[in-house]
């Protein structure tokens, strides 16, 4: 007897007491998924950030800067890198002590490794793995820029949280055309030895703020 003869007569074994034919039991059932930005797709995404050790801060579109400013004072930073698209209103106000280095003037590593944090938008927050895609548009800058500085404040708009890894594919691959680098995000840098003792920062920021904009 072949594999496939065998598998086959494993397949016919338990479906033989099933005596509806294919097609016969109606119509599949659908799963409802709340839309993108409904109030529990956001709470799922709240949540599972968090669980991943990483901060969630909630406000409306005009407080922006002053959670912005807060992530950054509480994480004790100094210095912290701003694309060149993103909006000046967000960091408008970094706080007191807070430089913002224009992207421009951090091109190198060297140069990146001088300032502690980022602050970036997002393409995309997925709810059910709390995660956050970055597509690296002008408003997110160039990948190294998220992944040098020791802190990344990343800022999420409620419309751009979907369900699920399917439907965020959907946004960000709409079509063959404008393809770009992607980024996921899930939680701050982190890594396991063998005795599973977890380290943070090893390729990445060991600090996450995501400022979810309602």
């Amino acid at each position: 007897m072949s594999a496939r003869e065998q598998i086959l007569g494993w397949v016919r074994a338990a479906t033989a007491d099933v005596p509806d034919p294919i097609g016969a039991r109606g119509a599949t059932p659908v799963v409802a998924i709340p839309s993108p930005g409904a109030e529990p797709t956001l709470r799922l995404f709240a949540e599972n950030v968090a669980d991943y050790r990483a901060t969630v801060l909630q406000c409306d579109a005009a407080h922006v800067a002053e959670r912005v400013a807060e992530a950054l004072t509480a994480a004790g930073c100094r210095r912290v890198v701003v694309p060149s698209g993103l909006d000046p209103a967000w960091t408008g106000a970094v706080g007191p002590g807070v430089v913002a280095v224009p992207e421009a003037q951090a091109g190198s590593h060297g140069q990146l490794e001088s300032v502690d944090a980022v602050v970036t938008a997002a393409a995309v927050g997925i709810a059910t793995t709390g995660t956050i895609v970055l597509d690296h548009r002008a408003d997110q800058g160039r990948r190294e820029l998220t992944l040098v500085p020791d802190v990344h404040v990343c800022v999420v708009r409620a419309d751009q949280v979907v369900h699920d890894v399917p439907e965020a594919v959907a946004r960000l691959r709409p079509g063959p055309d404008g393809l770009r680098p992607l980024t996921w995000i899930s939680g701050p840098s982190a890594t396991s030895d063998i005795e599973l003792s977890r380290v943070e920062g090893v390729h990445g920021p060991r600090t996450l703020v995501v400022v979810l904009v309602s």
